[in-house]
């Protein structure tokens, strides 16, 4: 197996680095921005005629979400134009294509958790691109699959369980937001899922679209926030605040819950809960420092 992953550099990425020695009869190459522009299309088609691959992970995005309502002319190239650039080269060369989107897609009133096949209402700049590049995903690639995740972190780059670290030993206490509901999403578990998924399709399980991926388990900001700061034995307050209270330049979903059954049931995936991942990017974390 050939696997290609694009934005090697990013959270997931650098994920998918770190469990690569792990998957036997695969070779793995790792590129960022600085070698291929994903906004540029020749870029795109000029490196996929120099190298045959079997798999792309494409971990490339625009992911500033509230920078991207200043910055729409990159934040669209990035996430629909370099999306759809690399879906016609996976085509072109018969590559499976694996893309991440985001949770920010759905955005509807459902207080339920939320199926692959709900309503898509996003809301700002970033959100509206992940959608139309989900479509450009699945419109110039058959072999693609979409996992849509939440409110990812990782012990690489930067991330909230990161800054909650940080902030939590400068200061005695902090606001975070109570009233958006999600599932912390632990990169690690994301790559492995991947890796997971190829096997299986390199097994003869083939199904493409659509799937919902996120760690076990229902939290706010405010109970994730608290459960890092009691893992990590951090004494800083707490104080609950609403969304109004932290205003935002892009709106975030009250609610992004998502329902996995659909890629448990499809691909046997077993999906820790986001207490027990917590603790596993915590102990990497540490061991990193």
């Amino acid at each position: 197996m050939k696997i290609l992953v694009l934005g090697s550099k990013g959270q997931l990425g650098s994920e998918l680095r770190k469990l690569s020695p792990k998957i036997k009869n695969a070779t793995f190459t790792f590129i960022d921005k600085d070698q291929v522009d994903i906004s540029q299309e020749e870029s795109v088609k000029h490196f996929f005629k120099l190298e045959s691959f079997d798999y792309c992970i494409n971990c490339a995005a625009y992911t500033a979400v509230d920078l991207a309502e200043s910055e729409q002319d990159l934040c669209r190239e990035i996430n629909i134009k370099g999306v759809q650039y690399i879906a016609s080269a996976c085509s072109e060369h018969e590559v499976t294509l694996f893309h991440i989107s985001s949770d920010y897609v759905y955005h509807n009133e459902i207080n339920r958790p939320l199926l692959e096949n709900d309503p898509t209402t996003p809301q700002g700049v970033y959100a509206n691109t992940k959608l139309q590049g989900d479509f450009a995903a699945k419109s110039y690639n058959d072999k693609t699959i979409i996992l849509r995740t939440s409110w990812v972190y990782s012990s690489f780059g930067n991330n909230f369980v990161k800054t909650m670290l940080r902030l939590g030993a400068e200061r005695d206490q902090l606001n975070i937001v109570f009233d958006q509901i999600g599932s912390p999403t632990y990169a690690e578990d994301i790559a492995s899922t991947i890796l997971e998924i190829i096997n299986q399709l390199e097994a003869g399980n083939c199904h493409y679209g659509i799937f919902n991926f996120s760690n076990e388990g229902v939290c706010s900001w405010y109970d994730f926030a608290n459960e890092i700061f009691s893992m990590s034995k951090i004494k800083c307050n707490i104080n609950p605040i609403t969304s109004e209270e932290y205003p935002t330049p892009a709106q975030r979903p009250n609610y992004s819950v998502m329902n996995k059954g659909k890629i448990k049931k499809t691909y046997q995936i077993e999906i820790p809960h986001w207490k027990d991942s917590l603790k596993r990017c915590l102990k990497a974390i540490e061991k990193n420092d």
